[in-house]
């Protein structure tokens, strides 16, 4: 599908800074198969290029690794640990586009590299355009809402021996606010 500035409802072209305050940058992972554990990084930041062209628009992510938060310190020491995220050797990850596909006028495929622990790997995420708006001091904001799927296997991650009770595959939700720079 092609898609336009003009048939996306209310679309602004610019560039954009993710608002921290209003956002959320979330992960799910199965324990021992039968329950989820949830938990959120409180440090990012990003900006976003909204092109003429919306298939010419990009994003640049950096996630701070240390400021990990399941609600639950002994779990977030363990994670930041070399067997997880290996925070002492990389504070952050990265996430990068390379591209932009429509499923429609609001949702999207953003292809991109995400930097986990040293391992740069593509990845896809689902991005759902929530739409354009005016902040309470006037200024344009936009919303966004990404979701993907990824092996921790795939950057490292092995989880030492707590790694046979938490589940491969972890899903990363991205709420996003952003505010035009």
């Amino acid at each position: 599908m092609t898609t336009s500035a003009e048939t996306v409802p209310g679309y602004v072209a610019g560039k954009w800074t993710i608002d921290q305050v209003h956002s959320d940058v979330s992960f799910s992972v199965r324990h021992l198969g039968v329950a989820k554990v949830r938990g959120r990084f409180d440090a990012f930041e990003g900006s976003i290029v909204t092109a003429e062209n919306p298939l010419e628009s990009s994003v640049t992510a950096t996630i701070e690794t240390t400021s990990v938060n399941s609600n639950n310190g002994m779990r977030d020491d363990h994670i930041r640990n070399e067997d997880f995220l290996d925070v002492g050797n990389h504070p952050t990850m990265t996430f990068v586009s390379t591209a932009l596909r429509a499923e429609s006028a609001a949702v999207y495929q953003v292809d991109g590299d995400l930097t986990l622990r040293g391992v740069t790997k593509p990845v896809t995420l689902e991005l759902e355009l929530n739409g354009f708006g005016t902040g309470f001091d006037g200024s344009p904001v936009a919303g966004f809402t990404a979701t993907t799927t990824i092996s921790r296997g795939d950057f490292g991650v092995t989880g030492g021996a707590a790694g046979a009770a938490v589940g491969d595959k972890i899903t990363i939700i991205l709420e996003i606010e952003a505010k035009q720079a």
